[in-house]
């Protein structure tokens, strides 16, 4: 090799050298929008419903392996047999040292959507009971998903600056409930490295674009579904006296469970006890002989968890008492199990970690305090039930800053997370949780 061919090659490498020293999240990010924009109008045009993620499961699959992960499909087992589940995880190596999990989740939500954008929704699929409903993304997971894929290009891209492994799961059926625990069971800890830290972000439907929100300890809520069924004796509208009416029965067991927030339970200490669905009789003038009734709870701390549900049962089975029905005609009060979740709770140590990096990355004023929330997440499932592996759930601004700074001012709410009108704006977005995302696990995998 001649001192030309050697002057060209160590000018070639200096200038490799110089554009992997300039690349860093943000410019990584703004050249990865505009395709994973069209990705995002795609998922949102194609939503699917928990249990069923399999066009959506297989983009996010092709995305991770084009970005260098060892990607594996159909990973998960649910309860029911013949179950699938589309459960995907990709995992990229960068040497020794330490494993994080980054977690997006999959499905939509039966919701008409009436946001009246050029890539609205207008799919429709069979629920469970195999009856026609709409499909929206009303929750943003397809923003989750984007941002997935473009965290995995950037941290492809960034080899120079961590080390470790990262774990991107795309997980199924997070609105119903299950998809992360099938992933646990079909063993997400055990076939792949059992990750040190878990990370995830949601969209927000309150804060602007551009902004972080972070919360230190609980974030989200124990949720418990609950079936009530409430006996009586039915007879004749026009007889009252000869029956003992269970709707209002109900009627009274429902007001008093609402004594288990306000005298039962200290005050520091949040609970939500919702009566989502009553159902019972099936004419004027019948007293029938139940009541059915539908409940979610919520809570934070196992305790309280636990005294609420036990406290429902007690009012409800001392409503009857007081009624005059017999023991055998008590209320059947029966907590879903398969539908339950426990809280997530944001480890206060990785949260006082990683917030000074989110900070750094979109500058301080644009990382706020976000207060919890009595909706639920079943992120905590990677936590583990003894939340013995830390995790950071940070939510990511998607609301207009315009709209937002009117809804402030006018106390008019916006479209919430679950409605039919909610439209996250997806550039800028996708953009910060790329940058939000990269700069957390860049700061666990540090040289």
């Amino acid at each position: 090799m001649n001192l030309h061919c050697v002057a060209i090659l160590s000018l070639s490498l200096s200038a490799a050298t110089s554009l992997m020293a300039q690349q860093t999240p943000q410019s990584l990010a703004d050249a990865e929008v505009p395709s994973l924009l069209a990705i995002y109008k795609d998922l949102h045009s194609h939503p699917e419903l928990s249990t069923r993620e399999e066009r959506s499961s297989a983009i996010v699959a092709k995305e991770l392996k084009a970005a260098g992960c060892e990607v594996t499909e159909r990973v998960g087992k649910y309860e029911q047999p013949g179950a699938t589940c589309f459960g995907v995880v990709g995992v990229m190596k960068n040497g020794a040292g330490p494993t994080v999990l980054v977690r997006s989740d999959l499905d939509a939500l039966p919701v008409h959507e009436e946001t009246g954008l050029p890539y609205a929704s207008t799919v429709t699929s069979k629920n469970n009971e195999g009856k026609d409903v709409p499909v929206m993304h009303a929750c943003g997971h397809d923003i989750h998903m984007s941002t997935l894929i473009g965290t995995a290009r950037t941290l492809g891209k960034l080899k120079d600056k961590w080390h470790g492994t990262i774990i991107f799961i795309g997980q199924p059926a997070e609105e119903m409930v299950g998809g992360a625990r099938a992933m646990l069971k079909d063993g997400l800890y055990t076939r792949w490295p059992k990750p040190d830290y878990a990370l995830a972000l949601h969209d927000d439907a309150e804060i602007e674009t551009g902004k972080i929100g972070v919360t230190e300890g609980y974030a989200f809520a124990n949720v418990d579904s609950v079936d009530v069924t409430v006996h009586g004796m039915g007879g004749h509208g026009a007889y009252p006296h000869k029956t003992k009416d269970p709707v209002a029965l109900a009627a009274e067991i429902i007001n008093d469970w609402q004594t288990i927030a306000s005298r039962e339970n200290n005050p520091l200490d949040p609970v939500v006890v919702t009566v989502g669905s009553i159902h019972g009789g099936t004419k004027h003038n019948i007293i029938p002989d139940e009541v059915k009734m539908q409940l979610t709870v919520r809570t934070y701390k196992p305790e309280v968890r636990i005294r609420t549900l036990a406290a429902i049962d007690r009012i409800a089975k001392g409503c009857a008492t007081a009624a005059g029905l017999p023991p055998d005609k008590f209320p059947d009060v029966n907590v879903l199990k398969g539908e339950g979740v426990n809280a997530t709770y944001n480890n206060p140590e990785l949260v006082k970690r990683v917030t000074p990096a989110l900070k750094d990355a979109i500058g301080e004023n644009n990382v706020v305090r976000k207060d919890p929330t009595m909706g639920g997440e079943d992120f905590c499932e990677y936590s583990l039930p003894d939340t013995s592996i830390p995790a950071f759930m940070f939510v990511v601004g998607a609301v207009d800053p315009v709209k937002a700074a009117e809804s402030n001012k006018t106390g008019t709410p916006l479209p919430s997370l679950h409605s039919s009108k909610f439209a996250p704006v997806p550039e800028p977005t996708i953009r910060t949780g790329i940058i939000g995302m990269t700069s957390a696990v860049l700061e666990l995998l540090k040289k």
